[in-house]
């Protein structure tokens, strides 16, 4: 079905935001709530790699930042982003992943979005305790055989997160669009209260069968 708006009318779009700390599991409540509004899951990590392995123009500037061990700049992601937020899947509307991560990217988005006649529909945000993320992660990191999550990478990480990604969510909750969800339990359960909490504004799934 198509999403609904509190009213009754049929809502127009699904654009996105999911933000949450590492070890949140946003990358993984980000493809459902994608899948069952028939959107593309957006995450910089993902455009980062397909500009380079398809060769871009765009990639090659990426490719070439990488490798001189730099980070990409805002300017660039959000060029990328842009460019993403173009193509014909994400007419309908998108799920935002890792983007935008500081105030000056929420700036280029809403640039973007306004040039288009477009806006945010909700900012999900995915609340886990600093402790439980930490677990998460070297959870993760031992499943995955990874050696490189040491507890000072960790903690830097989610630093990084804290300085520079939480405080736009006040830019969000300011404009009314934050949604907190509480991250902590089973991964259906808190699919479920992403799912309630975006019925509560509103907002259906197209095909809600694809979040099961």
């Amino acid at each position: 079905m198509t999403p609904t708006s509190a009213s009754g009318a049929a809502a127009t779009s699904a654009r996105f935001l999911i933000v949450g700390p590492q070890g949140s599991g946003k990358g993984t409540q980000g493809v459902l709530v994608a899948a069952a509004f028939g959107v593309p899951q957006v995450a910089t990590g993902d455009i980062f790699r397909a500009n380079v392995a398809g060769g871009t123009e765009l990639g090659k500037r990426v490719q070439a930042i990488i490798e001189a061990g730099d980070l990409v700049p805002d300017a660039l992601t959000s060029e990328l982003v842009r460019d993403r937020l173009q193509q014909p899947d994400a007419s309908a509307g998108f799920l935002l992943d890792g983007y935008p991560r500081n105030r000056g990217q929420v700036d280029d988005l809403d640039e973007f979005l306004a040039s288009r006649g477009e806006s945010l529909d909700a900012v999900i945000e995915l609340e886990v305790p600093r402790d439980e993320s930490i677990k998460r992660i070297h959870q993760r990191a031992v499943e995955q055989g990874r050696t490189d999550d040491t507890e000072e990478v960790i903690a830097n990480r989610l630093a990084i997160y804290e300085r520079e990604t939480a405080p736009i969510l006040d830019v969000y909750r300011a404009r009314g669009l934050v949604l907190r969800i509480d991250g902590v339990g089973a991964l259906a359960d808190v699919t479920a209260r992403i799912f309630e909490a975006l019925a509560a504004r509103g907002l259906a799934p197209r095909h809600p069968g694809a979040a099961a």
